[in-house]
This record gives C-alpha cells, structure tokens and sequence, in this order.
C-alpha cells in the first residue's frame, strides 16, 4: 500500500472514518450514550438491596440469587452479539433496538407476580442491556475525535464504575419511599426518552465490514454456562447434590463446554479464540477478571441482605452503609491507575489487590448484629480497594501483550470473564446461603415458636420480641457470614495466580490515569477500533502535533487556513465523489450565506481548488497532492509511534497489510478532525 492511498470512499464512511460533528452536537450524542449506557449497568445492581423486600412479597428465598445472574448471563451472550450486529445493521439502530427491549424487560418486571416471572423478565432486560453497553461504547468511536475519545472514554468508564456500585442505594431509596416495582418502572420513561434522542441525534454509521457471526459458539458457552449456574443454584436445595439432575445438570454443561472448545478451533471469527490461552498473560488476566467479577457482583447481591436482616438498617441505609466501598474502590482504582501510566509497573496490584479482597471478604465475614458502624464502614472500605487495586489493569496487560490480529478479541475476552465471574458469584454465593439458611432458619423457629410467614422480610424480623428476634438474626447472620467466608479461597487462588503473571514492558502508548480506566466496560471485538483507541491515547499527549506541526513535518506550502480549506474538500470527495457545495461548509461552521466565499475564491486563486459560479468546490491536481502530503506525513508520524508496539505485537507479514491499511483510515481520520480545528482562522481570513 503506498503513503498516500490511505482509504476509499466506502472506509471512509465506517467507524473509522467517523461523522463530522460540532463539539456541541458530540456532547448531545453523547449524552444521549451515556443515559443508555446508564441503564444497563445500573440493572446489573440496583436490585440488590431491593432483594430481601421482593422475596418478601413473592417468595422463592433459595432462587433469590437468579434475580440478578439472569440478568448477566443474558447480557454476557448480548454483548458479543450486539457488537457484530452493529457492524452489519448500524450500531444506532442496534442501540434503539436495545433499549426497546430494555422497555420490555423493565416493565413486565415491575408486574411480575411471582420470582420465576421475574427472573424470565431480568433475562429479558439483560439481552437489552447487553446491547446497550457494547453498542455505547462503539457509538462513541464513530462519532468522537480521537483526540477527545480518552477523555469521553473515561468519562463513561467512571459512570459505569460508578453506576455499578451505587446501584443498591438507589435501589433501597425506591424499595423505601415507592416500591420495590419502580426499580424496574423507573428505566421505561428514561428509555423512552433515550430512543426518542437517540432517533434525532445519534448519526447513522455502518460499518464497510461485513462479519461472520459466531451463532454457534454464542449459543454453547450460554447453554455452558446456564446449566453450570442452575447445577450450582439447584445443587443442596431444590436437589440433592447427588441426585440425578445436578449430576445430569454439570455433566451436559461439560459436554456443552466441550463442544464449545471445538466450535471456536473451526469457527472463522470465533468469539474466544483458544490460541488466546496459549498466553500465560491472557490466561491468568481471565481468571483474575472472574474472581474480580465473583467477588464484586456477590458481595455486592448480598451485602444488603446481611446490612438489613441483621443490622436492621432499611433498604435505603443498607444503599448507605455500602459507600465506603465505593470509596476504596475509585480511591485505589485512581491511585493504581496512575503509578501504572507513569511507571509502567503493574504486577504488584494484582497480588496486593487479591490479598486486601481476600482480607476485606475474612473481615466482612465476621460482621455480626454487634458490629460498630465504623468497624463496618472499614470492612466495606477494604473489600472495596482490594478490588480497585485488582480490576484495572488486567485489560492494559493484555492489550500490550497478545498479537495484533488478537487485540480486539483479547480485550473483549477479558471483561467477558469479569460478567461470567459476576452471574456465578451471584449464583453460587446464592446456593451457599439458600443451603446454610435453610437449616440455620428451621432451628430458630423452632425454638423461637414462630411461623416461617413472621421472617419474610427484614421488617417483619425486627418487630420480633427480643429473645424470638436474636434467634432468627443469628440464623441470618451464621449463614451470611458462611457465604463471606466462602469467597475468602476464591481470593487466594486470586493472590497465587497473580504472583505467576509476567510483569511485561508497558510501551508508553497506553495508560490508566483516570476514574474511567478503572473500570472495563463490556467492548466490541474490532482490532481497528481498539487501534483507534491506543491512537486516542498517543494524541492525549502534550508533545502530539496538530494541523500546524503536521504542515510543518510535510514541508507543505499551505497556510493553516488554506490547509483547512482544501482538506474539507478532499475529504468530501473522498466520500461522495463530488464537488462540495460551499453553502453545506457555511452551514455547518454556522456562518451566514457568504461568508466563506472570499476565503474560496483566495484558495481558488491559489489554484488548490474550482469554484464554480453555483458555489461548487472541486479539488485541482495540485490540491489533491497537498492534501494527500498531509494524509502521508499523519501516517508516517502514526507508523513511528506504533513501531514498537507493532513489533512486541508479532504482526506476520500477512497482517502487515492489513495495519498498514487500519493505520491509513485512522490517519485519514486525523486529516479530517484536524480539520475542524482551525476554522475560526479560515473565517477570519474571509473576513
């Protein structure tokens, strides 16, 4: 490919190429992401502290738990779909597509009369949330710079962070003051709100590309992981440990794996590729994101059942009272994230983040009925920076460390780990306390001489006599703080694994010095986008040139204006084949009819460009070879920058072809953002 063929016209309407919007316009679309980006990761959360009130009303305690897997298994299967759907049909319409069956889920949950009804509806609202948050975040590479995606980026990384851990709290102040029903009505006139912007804001952009869906393989790691999460549910409950269904249930999700493993060796773009485990990095960073998942989302479904049934708090100060957790997380998320991005030293976080989960999870254990509010707070706080010391780097290990043609998939793999880790802690933490309050539970009403109808609901519980009261709440309390102590071995395999992950150069084009890079965010499986992405980071940088620096590297003769000037039109030309009508450029900088045409007619004298008596602007010979000088020189200045990144990449030679073209589009990118810079200086110069 030579220097100066950097994209076709087709490239140049794809992700890659972007839609040209005013930076006001860029921040309704934005925001327009973002409150659906906010509705999906709030779900997978808010009920949690909503839980022991909806047991209450519908009953089913040992099924508890479902509530909130349903919901992650269903959007773990979603992302991977929605993000080559996107591709295929437009990531808009994949994104209105999701948040009308976000409206769906969200409602029927609301009306569910019974927790089977429920757990079906959270499914359903999982699959749209799915869509929701891997559509966001390729929505925001279609339509932000990417000088600005980083700060955009992190902006959305930190509300899903956030969004995640808050959700109990808001989830306990509708428990309280409305119903445990509007945590699920309060998402339908949001969402609505959100399809009714998303259809005037949000510009249509599908991709050139055309991607085989993996159906297959989506369809055996669900069936995989749905059975060993009903085997783990079911299992000492509803069913004996060693009656047939249990054994039927893990033996079918052994053989359902399996074929999985031989689905994705022969499948052309598998969704986990599995030479991805033939690295140690990818292999230890996927475990570690699973027990980060299990230990976050776990402790985060059943903290607000221990703070209630035992601490009597309301659903509301149980949201409360987990703060702190929140605070260490962000705090050590933060801190980690920016020795990481100046010093390049990451393998200490993972062994100290698992060893202060490991403490947090022992501490939480030993919470009781007579722990001090600030003895509690500091538990929570522990837990919390151990798994902001773990969580944000594992994403930045392996983007910097498997091949090039991996680094999509790669990434994507490992938050797919973290959401599988999340549904399997929910659930098995869930069939640990369904089997240890059942016995526990049974024993305390006996003695207590009270029907199992006066223990439904926190509330009910601590309106008990004192002595019938301390017996039920040592039954909750024992069998919490056995689902607690469970997970404290799950950590330390955490802490053993992460002592074997190999501590690799970071090569100074990635860092995690924000809230946002804290938190990875379920993201398409596209190799040019994740490229984009570490693109975005470089032009982060105070040393990165703009416009001015790349005329000057060009030895171009162009002025900055004038420069400006021929790059709209070589970039309509690109993507239309025509001439650019002046009136569209004057509309888009919000300039009167006229204005701009002096400017024109100078750069026309110049003899970069025609301008016809109609006001059509066509590029001469000797326009189009400056503004392809430029489009070369951003190339060459990404190809120095990406050099050694390239090589520790093992990009073969028949890949080479492929990143040469990945980096043109991008560079071509760069030509056309760059030329909204420096418009008020062609306005100017009309004037």
């Amino acid at each position: 490919m030579s220097e100066t063929a950097v994209a076709e016209p087709a490239e140049l309407s794809s992700p890659g190429g972007g839609a040209e919007l005013s930076r006001t316009q860029m921040n309704v679309v934005f925001g327009t992401i973002m409150l659906g980006m906010l509705l999906s990761s709030l779900d997978q959360t808010i009920v949690s502290t909503a839980l022991p009130t909806i047991v209450g009303d519908l009953g089913g305690a040992g099924h508890v738990s479902w509530v909130v897997t349903a919901y992650m298994l269903a959007q773990t299967v979603s992302t991977v779909l929605a993000g080559k759907f996107g591709d295929i049909f437009g990531r808009k319409r994949v994104f209105q597509i999701g948040v009308a069956v976000f409206i769906v889920g969200s409602f029927c949950c609301g009306l569910a009369s019974s927790l089977v009804m429920l757990i079906a509806f959270r499914a359903v609202q999982g699959l749209g949330g799915g869509a929701l948050t891997v559509t966001s975040t390729a929505l925001i590479a279609d339509v932000i710079p990417l000088r600005l995606r980083g700060t955009y980026q992190g902006v959305m990384g930190a509300v899903f962070g956030v969004t995640t851990v808050i959700g109990p709290l808001l989830g306990g102040v509708f428990t309280d003051d409305l119903s445990w029903r509007w945590v699920f009505y309060i998402n339908v006139p949001i969402a609505i709100i959100v399809i009714a912007l998303a259809a005037r804001t949000i510009p249509q952009v599908v991709s050139g590309t055309k991607p085989r869906i993996d159906y297959l393989g989506c369809l055996f790691i669900a069936l995989g992981a749905t059975g060993l999460t009903l085997a783990t549910s079911w299992g000492g409950t509803q069913y004996a440990w060693g009656s047939a269904t249990i054994i039927g249930l893990f033996a079918a999700s052994a053989a359902t794996l399996v074929i999985f493993v031989f689905v994705e060796l022969r499948a052309p773009e598998p969704i986990l590729p599995m030479r991805l485990f033939r690295s140690r990095v990818f292999s230890v960073c996927s475990v570690l994101s699973f027990i980060v998942g299990f230990a976050m989302i776990g402790s985060i479904t059943f903290l607000p059942t221990l703070l209630q049934y035992v601490n009597g708090v309301s659903a509301t100060s149980s949201g409360l009272r987990m703060l702190p957790m929140v605070i260490g997380l962000l705090a050590t998320a933060m801190a980690s994230g920016t020795v990481v991005g100046k010093t390049g030293r990451y393998k200490i976080f993972p062994i100290a983040g698992s060893a202060v989960t490991a403490a947090g999870l022992y501490l939480i254990s030993r919470m009781g009925a007579g722990t001090g509010f600030w003895i509690e707070s500091l538990c929570l706080l522990v837990l919390g920076a151990g798994i902001g010391l773990i969580m944000q780097i594992l994403t930045l290990v392996v983007q910097n460390t498997v091949p090039y043609e991996d680094l999509g998939t790669a990434t994507s793999g490992v938050t797919f780990f973290r959401t599988l880790g999340g549904s399997f802690g929910a659930s098995i933490m869930g069939s640990i306390y369904a089997n240890q309050l059942a016995g526990n539970l049974a024993a305390a009403l006996v003695k207590a001489r009270i029907p199992a109808a006066a223990v439904s609901s926190p509330a009910l519980v601590h309106k008990l006599p004192a002595a019938a009261r301390n017996l039920v709440v040592g039954a909750y309390s024992a069998s919490l703080q056995h689902v607690f102590l469970f997970a404290v071995p799950i950590a330390v395999v955490a802490l053993l694994l992460a002592v074997f992950l190999p501590q690799v150069q970071m090569r100074g084009v990635t860092s995690a010095s924000g809230v946002g890079d804290g938190f990875a965010m379920p993201e398409g499986t596209d190799n040019e986008q994740q490229l984009a992405n570490i693109v975005g980071q470089i032009l982060r940088r105070d040393d990165a040139p703009r416009l001015p620096g790349i005329l000057a590297r060009s030895g171009s003769g162009l002025d900055v204006a004038t420069a400006w000037g021929v790059i709209g039109v070589f970039i309509h030309e690109r993507v239309s084949g025509g001439p650019l009508p002046e009136a569209s450029v004057e509309a888009r900088v919000g300039v009167p009819s006229g204005v701009l045409t002096p400017f024109y007619a100078g750069v026309a004298e110049a003899g970069y460009l025609t301008r016809d008596a109609d006001g059509l602007l066509a590029l001469t010979d000797r326009g189009r070879a400056e503004a392809e000088v430029l489009a070369a020189t951003w190339k060459a200045w990404l190809m120095g920058e990406l050099h050694d990144w390239l090589a520790e990449h093992h990009v073969t030679p028949e890949q080479e072809t492929r990143v040469q073209a990945a980096i043109g589009r991008i560079a071509l990118r760069l030509v056309r953002e760059a030329a909204s810079e420096p418009r008020h200086e062609a306005i100017a110069a009309a004037a």
